[in-house]
This record gives structure tokens, C-alpha cells and sequence, in this order.
């Protein structure tokens, strides 16, 4: 029997309540597991963390800080990771990277007399800092602990030796030799890469700084009167009392800090056996004011101060390390607040909480939250500005090597003709500016990114320099077909101190 209509509208009726009883419960369902979602978000924001585990300054095994902060933790790993940029990073084996020295052969030439010459790689991540300085063919010469400063999460071993004074214990680690200390941080169980207790209070899990050698450089800094304007807080420091050194964990800004935990280690320093390791900041951040301070330092026993003699032409050389904080300092991104975390290690979201990325790494390869949180342009205009501030500074740190290749060679055939040392004194000054300056970007990892006018600039003393030096040995071999070199605007040239033999391979492995 057919259903009337009256029938037919009823059940229609009870079906779109049916539907519209369903439609609210599930509303109401979303609505509670959003909320609910909401709460537990909120709930994560206000306690970040979970100690499962107490840690303390003793505690260099990132692991164990991993399972209290394992988003951070995971991240970390993530060094262990091969990466590469043009300019870059790993690229070569799975068990060491390229030879630099083989790819640029000047730099073999150039470091001739240096350890360096026998063992310069790319880098790779943290993860290797320790395992790939342990392994460097650059040991098969005497090298000094302070070498560890950098490399190894060492400040317990630094309280150890100090007995409890970290300070102490650090000021004597310059008399071992690199395997003596390096034997005593496998003992004590520190046998770690630069760790979490490197950079963050156990207690608190503030940034902060542990590194002796930055702590006694950034105090010469603050009490020199160079410019820092990219260090606000020495600014402060200065207009105060001073009736305390400065000191980064009291006096230096948050963000200060974020850049001042990488200054630890990425930076130009002494690191040889002759005395404790030495920031060169007591005039200032720049290039030219290292080369000033570490021109007017001598060492214990009152001689000039060098890092090496070359081996072939015997000049008192200066090794750079790898200055990047120095070259941020006088950058744009310095000067406008933007620290090394900002860009190396970007925030990024986890859960509800938001984390610094601990893969640290170039920010090539992290473009959009590295470079687009502040740049608005697309990812590939960003890296197309890059790539052009880097080939040019690649262009220029080639003819650089070019012209020192010649300075050497020209000093080389200048002393085989007869020439006596006396008359080589200036060629060999110059020597050691141009090796200075070129060196000096060579070993800054950011191919002129950092800084690129002011990387541009020394580059270009570089060149200036070494063509300079060329010139004054050619005219001390011939002195009336050569003219002498033009005056350059230059500071006086520092003595040479050249006359002894070479002393060997350096003291300094990066």
C-alpha cells in the first residue's frame, strides 16, 4: 500500500532530523576536540619541557640532554648530516671531505711551512668537530692543547685541571701537547663534540658563554675604545662604572648572547704552544685591528710574534682561523640586531612550541625560515643574491692567490740570484699583509656573505699587497729595470723579522 503524502512528508521530516541531530553532534564533537587541542597546546606552551632526567655542568653526553629536550636533541643529530653549498661544506666521501688544497693549490703554496699544507679539508657539521680534528694529518706535527678549547666539550675538564677554577685550568692547557690533553679528555669521560652545557645554564637552560678564551677577548674589547655597534650592551658597559670587567652572562643582551655562544669558537685566535690562547680584540673587531694587535704582541721570550716562518721564502707569516663572527660584526645583518641564530639556526615549530633548530648549517639551505621571516622576495631571488656577492669574492680570493703565488716565486728567484736579506725585507712585509688578508676571508666560512663590502675591501689589499711585494723583489734582484712600487695609502709596514730559517710546521690545526 502506497504511503500518502501526508506520510511520505512525515518520514522525510524525521530523516532531516535524524541528519540535523547528526550534523550538530559532530559539530559538537569537533567543537570539543578543538578545544580540547586548544587547552593542551596552551598546556605545552606553559611548560615547554619535561626534566626526566637531572642535568648538570658535568654532563657533556648530548644524549642525556636529549630526553629532556628531545626536539632540540633531534635537530642536533641532524649535523651528522652531509651537506654542502657552492662554497662551501662536506661534499667528498662519506669518510672525509675534499682537500681544499688540492682544489686551490695556492693555498698549499701559500701555507708551505704550516701544517696546513699537509691537511686542509672542508668542513663538516658539529656532530664532527672533535672526530675530524682527531683524525687531521696536520697532528703528525707537534701541535698544543689549546687546540681542544673549540673543539671538545671541555670545561669540565678545564675545572678539573684548575682545581675547580675553569679559568685556571684553561691558562695551562697551552703546555700540553694536543695528545697529552686530548688523552686526559678521553679519561675523563668528555670525549664530546661542543655540547648543550656549552651554550645553555643546566639549571635555567639560558644562553649563555663557557669559553675562557672569548670571556678574556670580548673583555679587551670592551675595554679598548673601538666602535662596537653591532655590541650594544659595551656601549652600556662603558657608560657605566666599570668597576667590574664585563661580563657577557651579566651584562650582554639576550640576543647578543645568540651570536656570542658562536663567537666562542668562530672567530680568529693564537691557539700554538708559545703562550695561553689569545682572541686578538683588544683594538677592535676588524681585520686590520687584529693585524695591529697581533703586530704588537711578543711572546714570553720577548720575540716578535708570528705563526709560522714560510717555508720557502721565510717570512714571519700571521695564520687566520676562521672569522666569522668577527666579519658579522661588520656586516649589515650585525648592525641591525639580526644574530648568528637568527639565520643558522632559525626558529621553527614544534607542537605548539616554537624551537631553535639545532641542525645548524648555512641558511642556503633553509631559505624560507632563514632569510624569508625578514626578506620579502621569493626563495630563488634570495639565493641569486647570494650567489652573486659569493662569485664575486670567489673571483677576487683567486686573484689573490694568483698574485701571492707570484710574490713567492719572485722572492724565491730574487734570494737564488744572490739577493741578501736586507734588501728582500720589504718584499717579505708585504708577504706577510697580503697572506694576512687573503687568508683571512680564505678561512672565513661565508665566501664574503658576512661582510661582503668589507671582505671585497681585503681582498682587494690582498692583491694590492702581493703585487707590491712582486714588485719589491723583482726591483731588489734588478733595482735599475725595476722602478719601485707606487705608494698605495698603506700604514707603515710592520718589521719582518725575517732572517731566521723556517721554524716548521705550524702550531694551530682548525
Amino acid at each position: 500500500m502506497e504511503n500518502s503524502p501526508k506520510q511520505v512528508s512525515w518520514y522525510r521530516g524525521r530523516a532531516a532530523y535524524g541528519v540535523l541531530v547528526a550534523v550538530v553532534a559532530a559539530a559538537a564533537a569537533g567543537v570539543t576536540a578543538l578545544l580540547m587541542n586548544i587547552s593542551e597546546r596552551k598546556a605545552e606552551q606553559r611548560v615547554p619541557y619535561v626534566r626526566v632526567v637531572e642535568v648538570t655542568e658535568k654532563d657533556t653526553d648530548p644524549a642525556k640532554w636529549g630526553r629532556n629536550w628531545p626536539a632540540q636533541y633531534d635537530s642536533y643529530r641532524k649535523t651528522a648530516l652531509r651537506t654542502s653549498t657552492k662554497y662551501g661544506g662536506h661534499a667528498g666521501s662519506e669518510a672525509l671531505p675534499e682537500e681544499k688544497i688540492e682544489r686551490d693549490p695556492w693555498l698549499k703554496r701559500m701555507f708551505l711551512g704550516y701544517a696546513f699544507s699537509i691537511d686542509y679539508r672542508d668542513r663538516r657539521g658539529h656532530a664532527y668537530m672533535l672526530e675530524d680534528q682527531e683524525a687531521t694529518q696536520r697532528l703528525t706535527k707537534p701541535q698544543s692543547g689549546s687546540c681542544l678549547h673549540c673543539h671538545a666539550s671541555i670545561m669540565p675538564l678545564y675545572r678539573e685541571l684548575g682545581g675547580g677554577d675553569a679559568m685556571t685550568g684553561f691558562a695551562s692547557t697551552f703546555k700540553l701537547s694536543y695528545q697529552e690533553l686530548s688523552q686526559k679528555l678521553h679519561e675523563s669521560g668528555h670525549a664530546h663534540p661542543v655540547s648543550c652545557p656549552d651554550c645553555h645554564d643546566p639549571n635555567t637552560m639560558s644562553v649563555r658563554v663557557t669559553r675562557p678564551g672569548f670571556i678574556n677577548g670580548i673583555r679587551a674589547l670592551a675595554e679598548s675604545a673601538a666602535a662596537v655597534p653591532a655590541i650594544p650592551s659595551i656601549e652600556i658597559w662603558r657608560a657605566g662604572s666599570r668597576k667590574e670587567p664585563y661580563d657577557p652572562n651579566r651584562d650582554a643582551s639576550r640576543n647578543e648572547l645568540r651570536s656570542f655562544v658562536c663567537g666562542q669558537c668562530h672567530v680568529e685566535y693564537y691557539c700554538g704552544g708559545k703562550m695561553p690562547l689569545t682572541f686578538p680584540w683588544a683594538n677592535g673587531l676588524g681585520a686590520d685591528e687584529a693585524e695591529r694587535f697581533w703586530d704588537g704582541t711578543k711572546f714570553p721570550d720577548g720575540s716578535a710574534f708570528y705563526d709560522y716562518k714560510h717555508e720557502e721564502t721565510h717570512a714571519p707569516i700571521l695564520k687566520a682561523q676562521h672569522p666569522e663572527f668577527e666579519m658579522w660584526s661588520q656586516g649589515v645583518h650585525a648592525r641591525s640586531g639580526v644574530s648568528c641564530a637568527d639565520c643558522h639556526m632559525p626558529y621553527m615549530r614544534e607542537g605548539a612550541s616554537k624551537v631553535s633548530d639545532h641542525w645548524v648549517r648555512s641558511p642556503l639551505l633553509n631559505v624560507s625560515r632563514a632569510c624569508q621571516t625578514c626578506h620579502r622576495a621569493s626563495e630563488q631571488e634570495m639565493q641569486a643574491r647570494v650567489a652573486t656577492i659569493q662569485g664575486r669574492n670567489y673571483e677576487l680570493l683567486q686573484r689573490g692567490g694568483a698574485a701571492i703565488v707570484d710574490l713567492i716565486q719572485a722572492i724565491v728567484d730574487a734570494r737564488a740570484a744572490g739577493v741578501g736579506e736586507a734588501a728582500l725585507e720589504p718584499a717579505l712585509a708585504l708577504q706577510r699583509r697580503a697572506q694576512w688578508r687573503l687568508d683571512y676571508i680564505a678561512a672565513e666560512n661565508s665566501m664574503g656573505f658576512h661582510a661582503p663590502q668589507e671582505a671585497a675591501r681585503i681582498l682587494g689589499e690582498a692583491a694590492d699587497f702581493a703585487r707590491q711585494g712582486q714588485i719589491a723583489a723583482l726591483r731588489a734582484r734588478a733595482p735599475d729595470l725595476v722602478p719601485a712600487a707606487p705608494a698605495a695609502g698603506s700604514a707603515p709596514l710592520p718589521p719582518s723579522s725575517a732572517a731566521p730559517a723556517p721554524s716548521g710546521s705550524g702550531t694551530r690545526p682548525k
